[in-house]
């Protein structure tokens, strides 16, 4: 049985699923990819949502940086070889599509990387928001380009991005 529940976010309202395995879904008022709800759905609460909750409201608020879930992430094994890879990503820090798919083994694999980055069933918890553009550009994400803007602000991460991509520039010129 998955159960869900809505919690209010300062980014809408997130869906989040999760049965006795782990968290499964967190999802975005408007996603790009939803998931479809099954007969085995309960709306309700379980241990793993009320954590799922407490952390995410921490998150939030500025006082949580590291998730510790037990996480069910559904996909095929590329899928989780890369979501997997994102909860490597340091908060505050950003990296490029080019850089995941390096980390990743796959180095010519970058469309491949950024379409399994767009199917993180568990945005936030692991980090796609944190991927961007080799030029520091914000790319493509499942909650909107104005929702991985407000994260990585939050995060302290988008002045970092900006500052070094244009020292980048400098150095080039």
């Amino acid at each position: 049985m998955i159960h869900y529940q809505y919690l209010e976010s300062p980014v809408d309202p997130l869906l989040l699923a999760a049965d006795e395995h782990g968290l499964r879904l967190i999802e975005f008022h408007t996603p790009r990819h939803p998931m479809s709800r099954l007969a085995d759905w309960s709306e309700g609460s379980n241990a793993i949502l009320e954590a799922t909750r407490k952390q995410l409201e921490e998150y939030f608020s500025g006082t949580r940086q590291q998730f510790d879930l037990p996480l069910a992430p559904q996909g095929t094994p590329f899928q989780q070889e890369v979501w997997h890879t994102l909860a490597t990503i340091p908060y505050g820090q950003t990296i490029s599509y080019a850089q995941l798919a390096q980390r990743v083994g796959k180095p010519t694999a970058m469309r491949a990387v950024g379409a399994a980055n767009g199917r993180n069933p568990l945005p936030i918890v692991l980090p796609c928001h944190r991927v961007i553009g080799a030029d520091g550009s914000l790319t493509g994400f499942g909650g909107g380009l104005p929702t991985k803007q407000f994260l990585l602000e939050l995060e302290g991460a988008l002045a970092r991005a900006d500052d070094l991509f244009a020292h980048q520039r400098v150095g080039a010129a």
